[in-house]
């Protein structure tokens, strides 16, 4: 960490500029690959939606004369951007590792792993099961007189918000665990906090999914367990508190007395 300390600031920025124009590289190998298959990406995203609709199926439109054009641009440079994520992150592990001490090193390393991993199951468990419920929820509203026209854009808006959306609130247990290494909450003061954690997981769960319970309950439900999940890491991850410091307050009480 000392020789990281002594570079000097224009050495770290060149580096900084090295990290950037690698992994904005990596994007851009990405979102070419991806654009070779920018139909069956968004199919992929589409599939959701098209089970949902099931035998009342209607074609999606576009109504700007650029805008499907544009759409899949967005799909490519989405699914770029995930094919990059592991070079993007190795950057900035090398960006960063030489600053940190051996044990936050160690740290860093799961923490990136899992974040990753917490984030890809909250976007494939929002594809999988939240999407087909809350799209029936959305569809439900049609009848003889309505119907609808989907336009591609506003799908590929809001269900790739939606699952960005499940895949930050999928980290809530590293989050905790990260507050508990610093030391500023314990497993302890997490379970007696149980009852107001429930309160506002389902206050975010009715902001951040459709308006309807089933889909409000699939995000709590999971939310929950994963905060017992962030109690366990938090017990398991987190800052030990010494035992020796408060024996020898007691200690130096007694003497105290004694003394007295």
């Amino acid at each position: 960490m000392d020789e990281f300390a002594k570079q000097p600031f224009l050495a770290h920025l060149k580096e900084l500029r090295e990290r950037l124009i690698k992994s904005l590289a990596a994007v851009a190998v990405g979102f070419l690959i991806c654009y070779f298959f920018k139909e069956k990406l968004f199919e992929v995203l589409v599939w959701p939606l098209i089970k949902a609709m099931g035998e009342n199926r209607k074609e999606l439109i576009y109504t700007g004369l650029a805008e499907m054009f544009f759409t899949y641009l967005k799909v490519a440079l989405i699914g770029g951007v995930a094919l990059a994520t592991p070079v993007i992150l190795f950057q900035i592990w090398r960006f960063i590792g030489p600053g940190l001490y051996e044990s936050e090193r160690r740290i860093l390393l799961p923490a990136v792993f899992l974040s990753t991993v917490f984030f890809l199951g909250g976007a494939v468990f929002g594809y999988f099961i939240v999407f087909p419920y809350g799209f029936q929820f959305f569809l439900s509203f049609s009848n003889e007189l309505i119907a609808p026209q989907l336009k591609v854009n506003e799908y590929l808006s809001f269900s790739s918000m939606l699952l960005l959306v499940f895949g930050v609130v999928f980290e809530l247990p590293l989050f905790l665990t990260i507050l508990a290494r610093m030391g500023l909450v314990t497993p302890a003061f997490l379970r007696t906090q149980r009852k107001y954690a429930i309160l506002i997981i389902f206050i975010v769960a009715a902001i951040l999914t459709p308006p309807d319970v089933v889909s409000q309950m699939m995000m709590a439900l999971p939310l929950m367990v994963l905060y017992e999940v962030g109690i366990w890491m938090a017990v398991l991850f987190g800052r030990k508190r010494p035992e020796t410091g408060e024996e020898n307050e007691k200690d130096t009480g007694g003497d105290g007395e004694m003394a007295g």
